[in-house]
C-alpha cells in the first residue's frame, strides 16, 4: 500500500471503522533511521490501534526503527515480507526475504530488543517455485523460533521474476486452505489472512478458519466496505451515511490546510467513496477536477455532495 495508506487516508478510514488495526504504507528502514522521523513516523491519535509497516534486511537498520516506532508510540511494528517490487528486492527486503529467513529472524531479534511493542510479519505464502506448504512452514518455523507470535499472510505466491508488482496482486491464484492449514499446523501463533477480500460473506468464511482479515484494496477502492464491515461484527455501531463521513472530514482537512497540504492530497483517498452507488462518478469527477486547484478548499467537497443525488 505504499503511497496509499498515508495518514490523511488512515485518518479517513479511522472515521469509517472505528476499531480496525490500521496499518501504514510501507517504509523503508533506512529512510526512517536518516530521514525525518515525524514526517515519515507521524500519525493522528484518532488512529489508534495503528501499526508502522517496515521494510528492510539490515538488524541494526530495523532495529533503529523499532526504537523510534516505539518513540511515537505505535501499537504494532510489522516487518513487510510480501512486497514483490524490484525497487524492494533490489534493497534485499520485502516477498525476496522469504528466502533468507533467518535474516527476517535476525531482524526481528534486534527490534523486539528494542521495544515492548509487538513485532510482528507480513509474508507470502511462497515465492517463485518455491511453492508449497513445506517452504510456508520451514519460512515460519525459524521467524517463530526467534519469537514471532503474530503473521499476516497474503494467500499468493510472489513471482519475482516476470510479473510487475501490480500483476502480483491478481494473477497468482489465491490459495486460502494453505493459510488454513498453517494456523492448523501452528495453533499458537496468531495468523491474519490477507488477499482478495472483498466482501462480508467472503470475511466470515475465513474467520472461521484463522484469527483475522486483512483488508486492502477493497478497503481503498471501496472504503465504505470498511463501515459495512464494522456495522456487521458490531451492530450496536451506528452505520453512518456517507455525507456523513464528509462532514466529518471537513474539519480535520481544513487543519491539513492550514498546515500547508493540498486538498488533493487528502481528498484523492476519498474518491472511492460512493462507488457503486448513484451519482459516483460526479462525486469522482467534481473532486478530480477542482481539488488540484490552487487555493482549493473544503467548498470542493461540499460541491460534489451537492451534485450527488439527495439519498446518497
Amino acid at each position: 500500500m505504499m503511497d496509499w495508506t498515508d495518514r490523511h487516508c488512515r485518518y479517513f478510514m479511522r472515521l469509517l471503522n472505528p476499531s480496525a488495526f490500521l496499518y501504514t504504507e510501507m517504509i523503508t528502514a533506512a529512510a526512517i533511521h536518516h530521514g525525518d522521523a515525524e514526517r515519515l513516523l507521524g500519525y493522528n491519535d484518532e488512529e489508534h490501534p495503528i501499526a508502522l509497516q517496515v521494510g528492510g534486511s539490515d538488524p541494526e537498520q530495523m532495529a533503529s526503527a523499532a526504537r523510534k516506532a516505539a518513540d511515537f508510540g505505535y501499537d504494532e511494528i510489522n516487518i513487510n515480507v510480501g512486497c514483490p517490487s524490484d525497487r524492494v528486492q533490489s534493497g534485499q527486503f520485502g516477498a525476496c526475504l522469504m528466502a533468507r529467513p533467518q535474516a527476517v529472524a535476525d531482524c526481528y531479534k534486534a527490534m523486539q530488543a528494542e521495544t515492548e511493542i509487538p513485532v510482528t510479519v507480513k509474508t507470502r505464502i511462497g515465492i517463485d517455485d518455491q511453492d508449497s506448504d513445506e517452504f510456508l512452514q520451514r519460512f515460519v518455523d525459524v521467524i517463530a523460533a526467534a519469537g514471532c507470535r503474530k503473521l499476516i499472510v497474503h494467500a499468493r505466491i510472489a513471482i519475482l521474476e516476470g510479473l510487475s508488482p501490480k500483476q502480483n496482486r491478481t494473477i497468482p491464484p489465491l490459495n486460502y486452505d494453505r493459510v488454513y492449514r498453517l494456523k492448523r499446523e501452528n495453533p499458537e501463533l496468531e495468523i491474519v489472512i490477507n488477499g482478495g477480500l472483498a466482501d462480508i460473506r467472503q470475511v466470515e468464511a475465513v474467520l472461521q478458519h484463522v484469527d483475522g482479515a486483512m483488508i486492502g484494496r477493497q478497503a481503498y477502492q471501496q472504503p465504505y466496505f470498511l463501515a459495512e464491515l464494522a456495522h456487521h461484527f458490531n451492530p450496536d455501531w451506528p452505520l453512518p451515511e456517507r455525507r456523513e463521513i464528509v462532514h466529518a472530514m471537513l474539519p480535520y482537512i481544513e487543519s491539513a490546510l492550514a498546515d500547508g497540504e493540498s486538498l488533493h492530497r487528502v481528498t484523492r483517498h476519498m474518491l472511492g467513496l460512493y462507488a457503486g452507488q448513484p451519482g459516483a462518478k460526479a462525486w469522482r469527477r467534481h473532486i478530480s477536477e477542482h481539488a488540484h486547484r490552487p487555493g482549493a478548499g473544503i467548498e470542493v467537497l461540499i460541491n460534489a455532495l451537492n451534485a450527488m443525488p439527495i439519498a446518497a
